[in-house]
């Protein structure tokens, strides 16, 4: 009878608004929660069939709960290098344990990026979940292979031990006295001949006198420090110096004579500005080969060092190198490099890569973040953690390169905000609660007319 199922509906009123209650609850509660997706309830009538005219059997209401996990949450800027957010479409792959991993093992995904290294320098976030990614080689070489999932590891930003920090480049702005007398050694100067070159006389022999020499520190590849003499001497030619590139002491160097790396000439327009077009001193990188070498200027073979190209290219920098009438003086020294550096911090880019820095400003890509995407984000199935687990509805899941296919960038220093707002929920809740009561008041209603039914019997 009708009053019958009045009062069921009016039970699957509060059933199906409960249920509302519990979404919205869940909603509140996660407000603060690092990319929590807000669930929804949708509402759909039941129809009860009945064959008799005129007769009519309510169906009631029944509730489904979904979450829209593929909505985007705001990105607000936080204070660590390791906060990750993601602009777009992806999830980082984490699992529950940070080494021995198999393919068998479960990945989960999620876009709570609040990771910070454990007690072994693993990255988790706040729910214990590892962020994984694909390792760098020993030489910084990362070879991303999106179809293997054996192939991720799970990030370590703190043991990755020392670095040196070879120098590559250097620069000088320093002014060399227009005024200068010419000497009249410079006749004599020849760099092709020991005895006549510079490089002879600042390795304590009577070669030529320089008018004027400075010092620049170079670093190898094992973080070793040595010193390369810039020596300079006025040229009779106007508006021109001689230049030599030499090591001291110069047994540092083999392969050469006097320690001489390298030498020419350093030419400046009338003005006093550097005459790029006719310097020849310096203008490519020079090559010191390795202590294994036989041919050319090398390290010495005691020190066994690799090749390292060394640039101290004056024609790069007009207006580092002046001749104007003043004391010839250098005012400051620029070179890369430096002594074998300790971690003192890990960045991470928008394309996931996760480049560690070292005391000495020397930098080494470390990792890659993986970010995984599905043809159907909403039909993941959610667990403890704000994490999620792939389903049928979901698809599988394909790993990308983050800006890659359709994958979003990495957004460092970044977290992503829940996408609760608080107005909609709280306004929610007052319908739910209404709707509630008014399904109660069905009951009581439908009870009283079975009451009145009851007693007219009496």
């Amino acid at each position: 009878m009708s009053i019958n199922s009045a009062m069921l509906s009016g039970v699957s009123g509060l059933v199906a608004n409960s249920a509302a209650l519990g979404a919205i609850s869940d909603n509140i509660a996660n407000a603060n929660t690092v990319g929590y997706k807000r669930n929804v309830t949708q509402f759909e009538d039941l129809v009860t069939a009945t064959a008799a005219v005129g007769a009519y059997n309510s169906g009631g209401v029944t509730a489904q709960t979904s979450q829209l996990i593929d909505q985007q949450g705001q990105l607000s800027q936080s204070t660590s290098a390791t906060d990750l957010g993601i602009a777009g479409n992806g999830f980082f792959v984490v699992t529950d344990n940070a080494t021995g991993l198999t393919g068998a093992d479960t990945r989960s995904f999620t876009r709570a990026g609040n990771f910070t290294p454990d007690s072994s320098g693993y990255l988790k976030n706040a729910a214990g979940l590892y962020l994984q990614g694909w390792l760098a080689d020993s030489n910084g070489v990362i070879s991303p292979d999106p179809s293997d999932l054996s192939k991720l590891s799970t990030i370590n930003t703190t043991n990755i031990g020392t670095v040196p920090n070879p120098t590559t480049t250097a620069s000088l702005n320093l002014n060399l006295n227009s005024a200068q007398a010419t000497s009249a050694q410079e006749a004599t100067y020849n760099p092709a001949v020991a005895a006549t070159s510079m490089a002879a006389s600042t390795a304590g022999g009577a070669g030529v006198t320089p008018d004027y020499s400075t010092q620049i520190t170079v670093y190898d590849a094992k973080g070793s420090a040595h010193t390369f003499q810039l020596d300079f001497l006025k040229s009779s030619t106007a508006n021109q110096w001689h230049a030599e590139m030499v090591a001291v002491p110069a047994s540092d160097v083999a392969g050469t004579t006097n320690g001489l790396i390298s030498s020419g000439t350093v030419a400046f327009n009338p003005d006093g500005t550097l005459d790029t077009t006719n310097t020849t001193f310096s203008t490519a990188a020079t090559a010191i080969g390795a202590s294994t070498d036989t041919t050319g200027v090398h390290w010495a073979s005691s020190l066994g060092l690799p090749t390292q190209s060394v640039d101290v290219n004056l024609a790069k920098s007009p207006a580092s190198v002046t001749q104007y009438a003043a004391t010839s003086t250098l005012n400051s020294t620029t070179a890369d490099g430096g002594p074998a550096g300790t971690l003192s911090g890990v960045t991470v880019d928008k394309t996931g890569n996760v480049i560690a820095n070292f005391s000495n400003g020397a930098q080494r890509t470390i990792a890659r973040v993986a970010v995984a995407t599905f043809q159907n984000a909403d039909g993941l199935q959610s667990i403890s953690g704000d994490a999620y687990r792939a389903t049928t509805n979901s698809g599988s899941f394909t790993l990308k390169e983050p800006g890659e296919g359709g994958a979003g960038d990495i957004s460092p220093s970044t977290l992503e905000s829940s996408t609760v707002d608080l107005s909609t929920e709280f306004t929610g809740l007052i319908i739910t609660q209404r709707a509630y009561a008014a399904s109660s008041k069905i009951i009581t209603t439908a009870d009283e007319m079975l009451q009145t039914l009851i007693s007219s019997k009496q």
